[in-house]
């Protein structure tokens, strides 16, 4: 497996290298600039936006530019952002953790919920729950991330109150309240309509995804003979069939992560939570091309790697398996 796994990295290799060309040249392609602001201002003249060019390296021919650029990313500078007059490499270093945050515990939360309710809707076929689920899956499914953070922000914050201090029920803003900062409890709270908009309608799809996977795993002649044995169905159900029947949903996951991290930006941009998602969408106002480039080549290896550890996966639920 270890052999397997470098071989899968240094795979990954020639493809970031493609990524980082194609990004490149498609963030340089469109209309306007970072210092498009700056030509809008009537008290910056032409010249000192012409020097502000020049400084900056934008005069000079695209694959140069590329060239500079991809030098100084491998050797671990990924420059100095244009909007904000700071290292890229740090600004990332400080966003990234929240990101990573957000998107696991809803990551975590989906998994939680949505295997039992796959499970279960599997082991109980067309009964009121499986209908009810349905229902409610539906409806999750159709529902895009952006719209439901606004709703979850209407209900939970503006109409529902707490009833004991008349305040709003769920905070909407930062990771943090004012004057707490470092309280742990306040985080998780903090928490809840971010991960409850992000994890919601991956729940639906997972769950229905699993059950119906499940149903065509409980036929085969491993799962009649267990039961013939007179295996315990909690043991059927979760050790022998839904061993089996988790493996396509890997690669369901694995292939859905990119989704994941971009309705983080949605996430992070309505509920203003300071991640990578956030500093994205601030960058890409501001055509802030390093800050860019740092947060999408950033994102494209933690797609890679996610890719890498669900073939691995592979190797560890399904013996079957060989990476030699």
């Amino acid at each position: 497996m270890r052999t397997y796994a470098l071989r899968r990295v240094l795979q990954s290799v020639p493809i970031l290298l493609i990524i980082s060309v194609l990004l490149f040249f498609m963030v340089r392609a469109k209309p306007g600039g970072p210092l498009t602001a700056a030509r809008r201002n009537p008290n910056i003249s032409l010249e000192q936006i012409e020097a502000l060019e020049e400084k900056l390296g934008l005069n000079d021919p695209l694959p140069v530019q590329y060239g500079r650029w991809l030098g100084n990313m491998l050797s671990g500078n990924m420059g100095n952002s244009i909007k904000f007059h700071r290292p890229v490499a740090e600004m990332i270093r400080e966003r990234i953790p929240n990101t990573l945050l957000l998107v696991g515990a809803a990551f975590l939360i989906t998994l939680l919920i949505a295997i039992p309710i796959g499970v279960w809707s599997a082991r109980k076929p067309y009964s009121v729950f499986d209908y009810l689920m349905t229902t409610i899956t539906f409806i999750g499914q159709s529902i895009p991330v952006y719209w439901l953070g606004l709703g979850l922000i209407v209900i939970f914050y503006v109409l529902l109150k707490n009833p004991f201090t008349g305040s709003h029920l769920f905070p909407v803003g930062g990771m943090n309240s004012q004057g707490k900062s470092g309280d742990i409890l306040d985080f998780l709270w903090h928490l809840v309509l971010p991960v409850s908009a992000l994890s919601l309608g991956w729940i639906a799809w997972y769950s229905r995804f699993l059950r119906s996977s499940m149903l065509d795993v409980l036929h085969e002649d491993y799962v009649r003979t267990a039961r013939a044995k007179g295996v315990m169905d909690r043991r059927v159900y979760y050790k022998h069939a839904l061993r089996n029947a988790i493996l396509p949903l890997v690669t369901l996951i694995a292939l859905d992560l990119p989704s994941l991290f971009a309705g983080a930006l949605f996430v992070e941009s309505i509920f203003s939570w300071p991640g990578m998602g956030r500093l994205f969408w601030d960058a890409a106002k501001g055509r802030d091309y390093p800050v860019l480039l740092g947060v999408v080549m950033i994102t494209a290896t933690l797609i890679i790697l996610c890719n890498i550890l669900a073939d691995l996966a592979y190797g560890w639920l399904d013996p079957k398996v060989k990476y030699e």
